[in-house]
């Protein structure tokens, strides 16, 4: 009987398997056709690589065109010098990611890659807000005017008028934490210490997307370009509409970004206290319009005129954020304006009803929410 049951079944049990295999393969054929394109040359639709793929390959051509330069300047002084490799476009082209090398010191490249994107999760003792270094330092810090790393990797030690002495790259960072990631409310009370290897591992990733770039050169691309001025000057109350059109489906019309449901920033916050405070570079107008207008709306740069750059970039530091570090070392707001906001920027001056730069409580952050967007804090 079961020797019966099991020969009627064999040929259902057969065809099943065949069907799965038969699958297998047409899922096989699609894929290489799709890969390879194949398809699309056989029915004439095949086109030219993308704007895309012809940067990349122009990176790797220039890349392993440094490489060969070197080893020829290595065996043979009258040799041509390597030349910077250049991406299509005109900038540097730092190494690729998979270049990374397979030793201690690409090690320590990855972290600082790690630290730099997510920094919260991999240096989140130090952070007190979600903020990362590649919120203002797009595509991992390599994108070209967004105040890329390797132009700054070749610019340290430097000068630096903010704090009227030579810094070297570890100051530099030191800020970074201090002003755009609130130090100050973190787990560990302030940036990391001198030495650690918070510092080591990011000076790493830097250092390693630098190579091929002459020290204390100008690269094209560097920081973040200023837009001209214009004849109407800037207005936030302008800057509100072009924030509406151009900004408040990522960042939200109160400005407070997008999370993932794990509650971490997708776009991060423009203004209140889980953004970067009244110290950092990014709040005077100025350096404000020139990000926006290299590098958004993300995946449309350069598509604001100068007037929109200026006047929504006025809108956006113009509502209240955590107050300067540098406030507990005068006599209050007024002073702090005084000593170190003598440019442009919003600090100091009454807007919305609060007086900007005074610290952020829970109840005068709720308050004024509630009055400017109808809303609770979320």
């Amino acid at each position: 009987m079961n020797t019966h049951d099991n020969n009627q079944h064999k040929p259902i049990a057969t065809r099943i398997i065949y069907s799965i295999l038969g699958a297998v393969v047409l899922f096989i054929i699609g894929t290489l056709l799709y890969r390879y394109e194949v398809l699309a040359i056989l029915t004439d639709s095949y086109s030219e690589p993308s704007a895309s793929q012809q940067e990349s390959e122009a990176v790797q051509q220039a890349r392993r065109k440094l490489a060969e330069e070197r080893e020829q300047w290595d065996t043979d002084v009258t040799a041509t010098p390597p030349a910077q490799p250049t991406s299509r476009r005109g900038y540097y082209a730092p190494p690729a990611v998979s270049d990374i090398p397979d030793n201690e010191f690409g090690e320590s490249v990855k972290r600082g890659r790690e630290i730099f994107v997510n920094t919260g999760t991999n240096a989140g003792e130090f952070v007190g807000n979600d903020l990362a270094c590649a919120n203002c330092h797009l595509d991992s810090g390599r994108l070209e005017h967004s105040a890329p790393m390797w132009a700054a990797a070749v610019s340290y030690p430097a000068y630096r008028g903010k704090n009227e002495r030579i810094n070297t790259m570890e100051d530099r960072v030191n800020g970074c934490f201090t002003y755009s990631m609130n130090a100050q409310h973190s787990e560990y009370g302030a940036a990391p210490p001198p030495g650690h290897q918070v510092y080591k591992d990011l000076e790493s990733y830097f250092y390693w997307m630098a190579d091929g770039l002459a020290l204390k050169s100008s690269p094209p691309g560097q920081g973040y370009p200023t837009p001209p001025e214009t004849d109407l000057g800037y207005d936030r109350k302008r800057g509100k509409q072009v924030y509406a059109d151009n900004c408040a489906v990522c960042h939200a019309t109160d400005g407070q970004g997008r999370k993932d449901l794990n509650g971490r920033y997708i776009f991060p916050p423009l203004w209140g206290p889980d953004s970067f405070n009244w110290g950092a570079g990014m709040h005077r107008v100025n350096t404000a319009a020139g990000f926006i207008q290299a590098n958004m709306p993300l995946g449309k740069r350069f598509s604001l005129s100068d007037q929109e750059a200026w006047d929504v970039a006025a809108y956006v530091m113009s509502f209240p954020r955590p107050a300067d570090p540098r406030l507990s070392q005068t006599e209050g707001v007024d002073e702090t304006t005084d000593r170190f906001h003598q440019h442009m920027d919003y600090h100091g001056q009454t807007v919305r009803g609060m007086k900007l730069g005074e610290p952020l409580t829970e109840a005068s952050w709720s308050a004024f929410m509630e009055e400017n967007f109808g809303q609770q804090v979320r």
